[in-house]
């Protein structure tokens, strides 16, 4: 049976309860006697089966045939938090159920993690409190906002998409401490944060215990990653160190307050003697590690904070001061979510810490590991 005037309307789990059984196509396939393309239309929503063969998948995966399939009624305005002003000229915005309540954010280039523009969940509407829904509630419960600066991030929300098609991680640039903030406000589901310990300081949970004020939460680690200094190709003004920052020929460009790598900076700074009053352009601000790189690319710039994935994919050189773990600080009662459930087992895949070992500066030997309680 074509999906037809319907296909918009039902949405297929098959894919996250074929995977949570360990069967691939051609083993579920073989189990209902159907062959391994039509378990692939049906996953891809090109096929709905008829109800003889629903209720045999359902029989094999264990489970209910509405567990499946699941019908989803459009559903129009609906009230949403906007926790970022939204431009009149861009209703567009990414919308998720953070404890029983939808939020919503611009989608725009402020927070994109690459290229290209994004999907959005719905259309702000002009009193700005309410959005049109591109589609039904129900499948905005089973999203999670992660914010957080490492590029990676993209990586694993690509990963659990593999795992759970219908369980998706939206990932929206911010810093160490609005990433925290916002996890504080109910403004999010997980927050990203990779401050730099000193001595036997976990500094990652010392952060996130201070600005969740009381509330459970678990650090799992995600990442490390080196952090430095981008540069020109080729290092043709030699940069060998911060200290270099003070060269009045050197442009500088530094990262937004509460950025982690700014942290960094200026206790390097301090260590040498210097001071941000010293550097050409400390007060001079990138949004993020993208816009940094592109400004040393653009020759807008001759030195920017950074990472060292970043310097390389932008053909830029580097050098390093520091690597640093990136943890994800995520709500006890967040735990049970569909998709935190998913991307916590999908960083435990040799998988996924392949990928993070083979980029530029990373390392994935901490993926997974929990860190602390707060």
């Amino acid at each position: 049976m074509s999906m037809g005037s319907v296909k918009e309307r039902v949405v297929c789990n098959l894919k996250s309860a074929r995977k949570a059984r360990g069967l691939s196509q051609s083993e579920l396939a073989g189990r209902v006697g159907v062959k391994r393309q039509a378990i692939y239309d049906m996953e891809s929503g090109r096929y709905l089966p008829n109800t003889a063969l629903a209720l045999y998948i359902a029989r094999e995966l264990g489970c209910r045939v509405e567990d499946l399939f699941v019908l989803e009624e459009s559903e129009e305005e609906q009230p949403v938090t906007l926790v970022e002003k939204a431009g009149a000229a861009n209703p567009r915005v990414a919308v998720a159920s953070v404890r029983e309540r939808l939020v919503a954010y611009p989608v725009d280039g402020k927070w994109l993690l690459s290229d290209g523009f994004h999907s959005a969940d719905g259309l702000l509407l002009a009193d700005g409190c309410n959005v049109r829904l591109f589609q039904g509630r129900r499948a905005l419960e089973k999203k999670i906002f992660l914010f957080g600066c490492d590029p990676a991030f993209a990586i694993l929300s690509a990963h659990a998409s593999r795992w759970m098609a219908d369980a998706f991680v939206q990932c929206r640039f911010a810093s160490s401490y609005l990433a925290l903030a916002r996890l504080s406000a109910g403004h999010a589901h997980i927050a990203g944060t990779h401050m730099h310990n000193r001595e036997s300081v976990e500094s990652n949970v010392v952060l996130a215990k201070t600005a969740l004020a009381g509330t459970g939460a678990m650090v799992v680690a995600f990442s490390i990653f080196e952090e430095g200094l981008m540069v020109a190709a080729g290092n043709p003004l030699d940069i060998r160190d911060v200290g270099d920052l003070a060269r009045k020929r050197i442009r500088f460009v530094n990262r937004e307050p509460g950025a982690a790598l700014r942290s960094l900076l200026d206790e390097r700074l301090m260590q040498v003697g210097l001071s941000g009053e010293a550097v050409n352009g400390y007060d001079r601000q990138g949004s993020s590690h993208n816009q940094c790189a592109q400004m040393v690319a653009l020759d807008m710039a001759d030195a920017a904070l950074g990472l060292r994935a970043v310097a390389a994919a932008h053909g830029l050189g580097f050098v390093p001061i520091e690597s640093v773990r990136c943890d994800l600080v995520i709500p006890h009662d967040f735990l049970d979510l569909p998709a935190v459930k998913i991307l916590l087992e999908v960083m435990q895949t040799r998988a996924l810490r392949e990928e993070l070992s083979a980029l530029p500066g990373y390392g994935s030997s901490c993926t997974g590991k929990v860190i602390g309680q707060v």
